[in-house]
């Protein structure tokens, strides 16, 4: 079986998962061959990458004859498939989500599975490299971090739910085209784009509203042209 990684075509034996494939040729083939590796069980996130374009975690993916690995995309490459993360990382504490004021409040079993899921996230950056905002707008917060942001906004124990919203307002929220790319992608099944969406609403609850719209035309009115045109 063949694999190419960035560009290099490799023969490698049947393996369970593309990260044993990488130890495999690291170890007989390639040692300069640079990658990340931690947990090997889809908890700690660190072994993302792209296969065939689409994200994967290394140690959950099993390898096919004329795969082809690149590193994911929008950070910086450091060597081989290993990138920088820590751009993507200080996109968290820009939005402000975390537990500043807290409010003493009891949580029922519908207020728990509100934020049940997107606890779960693992910093992968999976979502991140799926999203195509980012090819055009660097500064967009990204999915991880404004699914983050939700899951903040939705703890009624959280005492500072308007400043994480103010937050989001600018390259966030309203950028995202809700194409859905990083929910495919997402291992641990997040869905962004359904949090984004109720970050939307929590938005329009402090008096928000699509800026996009402002933009459009004539009045706000979706680009209507009142010479007869759009």
């Amino acid at each position: 079986m063949k694999i190419t990684v960035n560009s290099q075509s490799y023969k490698i034996d049947r393996v369970t998962t593309l990260l044993e494939a990488l130890y495999q040729i690291k170890t007989t083939q390639d040692s300069d061959l640079t990658f990340d590796a931690g947990c090997r069980s889809g908890v700690c996130g660190c072994c993302s990458v792209r296969v065939n374009g689409k994200e994967q975690l290394s140690c959950s993916y099993e390898p096919k004859d004329g795969d082809v690995i690149e590193p994911i995309k929008y950070y910086p490459k450091k060597k081989g498939l290993l990138v920088d993360k820590s751009s993507g990382y200080r996109l968290i504490a820009k939005d402000k989500s975390a537990l500043k004021e807290y409010k003493d409040e009891v949580l029922d079993t519908t207020d728990e599975k509100l934020t049940q899921v997107q606890t779960d996230c693992i910093l992968c950056s999976s979502c991140y490299s799926a999203c195509p905002v980012l090819e055009v707008n660097s500064n967009f917060l990204g999915p991880f971090a404004l699914t983050r942001a939700y899951r903040y906004v939705a703890d009624k124990r959280v005492g500072n739910a308007k400043e994480i919203v103010d937050s989001v307002q600018n390259s966030g929220i309203w950028d995202c085209t809700l194409c859905g790319e990083c929910t495919v992608v997402c291992p641990m099944g997040i869905d962004p784009k359904s949090d984004i969406i109720q970050l939307r609403n929590q938005s329009a609850k402090y008096g928000y509203t699509d800026p996009n719209f402002a933009n459009m035309g004539f009045g706000g009115g979706f680009g209507f042209d009142p010479n007869g045109g759009f």
